[in-house]
Protein backbone atom coordinates (compact mmCIF):
# COMPACT_ATOMS: atom_id res chain seq x y z
CA UNK A 1 0.00 0.00 0.00
CA UNK A 2 1.59 3.74 -1.02
CA UNK A 3 2.06 5.92 1.89
CA UNK A 4 -1.34 8.72 1.83
CA UNK A 5 0.42 12.30 -0.03
CA UNK A 6 0.33 15.11 2.25
CA UNK A 7 0.67 18.60 0.61
CA UNK A 8 0.98 21.92 2.30
CA UNK A 9 1.00 25.05 0.78
CA UNK A 10 3.72 27.82 2.17
CA UNK A 11 3.87 31.41 1.98
CA UNK A 12 5.97 33.77 2.89
CA UNK A 13 5.65 37.46 3.31
CA UNK A 14 9.25 39.08 3.11
CA UNK A 15 8.26 42.88 3.48
CA UNK A 16 7.97 43.11 7.46
CA UNK A 17 9.42 45.88 8.70
CA UNK A 18 7.13 46.83 12.00
CA UNK A 19 9.17 43.75 13.46
CA UNK A 20 5.46 42.40 14.51
CA UNK A 21 5.53 38.39 13.54
CA UNK A 22 2.65 37.35 11.33
CA UNK A 23 1.48 33.46 11.20
CA UNK A 24 -1.43 32.27 9.61
CA UNK A 25 -2.22 28.06 9.57
CA UNK A 26 -4.60 26.51 8.44
CA UNK A 27 -5.65 22.85 7.70
CA UNK A 28 -3.32 22.35 4.28
CA UNK A 29 -1.67 25.85 4.44
CA UNK A 30 0.93 27.96 6.99
CA UNK A 31 1.40 32.00 5.97
CA UNK A 32 4.74 33.78 7.63
CA UNK A 33 5.98 37.35 8.39
CA UNK A 34 4.87 40.21 5.79
CA UNK A 35 3.43 43.34 6.41
CA UNK A 36 -0.19 43.50 7.64
CA UNK A 37 -1.94 44.50 4.01
CA UNK A 38 0.77 41.28 2.81
CA UNK A 39 -0.53 38.96 4.80
CA UNK A 40 -3.78 39.69 4.60
CA UNK A 41 -3.78 39.32 0.49
CA UNK A 42 -1.41 35.93 1.31
CA UNK A 43 -4.81 34.90 3.52
CA UNK A 44 -7.36 35.98 0.55
CA UNK A 45 -4.98 34.32 -2.15
CA UNK A 46 -5.27 31.10 0.47
CA UNK A 47 -8.95 30.97 1.18
CA UNK A 48 -9.73 31.27 -2.90
CA UNK A 49 -7.16 28.93 -3.62
CA UNK A 50 -8.66 26.11 -1.35
CA UNK A 51 -12.06 27.17 -2.59
CA UNK A 52 -11.18 26.60 -6.39
CA UNK A 53 -9.58 23.77 -5.73
CA UNK A 54 -12.59 22.34 -3.61
CA UNK A 55 -14.93 23.69 -6.71
CA UNK A 56 -13.18 20.82 -8.71
CA UNK A 57 -14.08 18.48 -6.48
CA UNK A 58 -10.37 17.75 -5.41
CA UNK A 59 -7.75 18.34 -2.39
CA UNK A 60 -4.10 19.90 -2.48
CA UNK A 61 -3.40 16.29 -1.93
CA UNK A 62 -5.32 15.49 -5.15
CA UNK A 63 -4.89 18.20 -7.56
CA UNK A 64 -2.34 17.83 -10.87
CA UNK A 65 0.39 20.00 -10.76
CA UNK A 66 -1.20 21.95 -14.10
CA UNK A 67 -4.13 22.65 -12.20
CA UNK A 68 -2.50 23.64 -9.06
CA UNK A 69 -0.82 26.16 -11.38
CA UNK A 70 -3.87 27.04 -13.56
CA UNK A 71 -5.84 28.06 -10.09
CA UNK A 72 -3.01 29.94 -8.95
CA UNK A 73 -2.50 32.24 -11.77
CA UNK A 74 -6.66 32.39 -11.65
CA UNK A 75 -5.89 33.66 -7.52
CA UNK A 76 -2.59 35.95 -8.65
CA UNK A 77 -0.57 33.58 -7.55
CA UNK A 78 3.28 33.19 -8.73
CA UNK A 79 3.91 29.21 -7.70
CA UNK A 80 6.69 28.17 -7.14
CA UNK A 81 7.09 24.24 -7.69
CA UNK A 82 9.92 22.59 -6.11
CA UNK A 83 12.14 20.49 -8.37
CA UNK A 84 11.77 16.76 -8.70
CA UNK A 85 14.35 14.44 -8.33
CA UNK A 86 16.56 12.50 -10.92
CA UNK A 87 13.50 10.01 -12.77
CA UNK A 88 10.05 11.10 -10.46
CA UNK A 89 7.43 11.77 -12.40
CA UNK A 90 4.94 14.56 -12.55
CA UNK A 91 1.74 13.45 -11.31
CA UNK A 92 0.15 14.13 -14.07
CA UNK A 93 2.62 11.71 -15.75
CA UNK A 94 1.33 8.76 -12.79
Amino acid sequence: MKPKKKALLCGFGLDGKDEHVRLTKGPNFVLIGGSEPTHQLMQEKTIKLNEKIKKRGKTLETISEKEFCEIGQEVGLNPLIPARRSGEKKKDEE
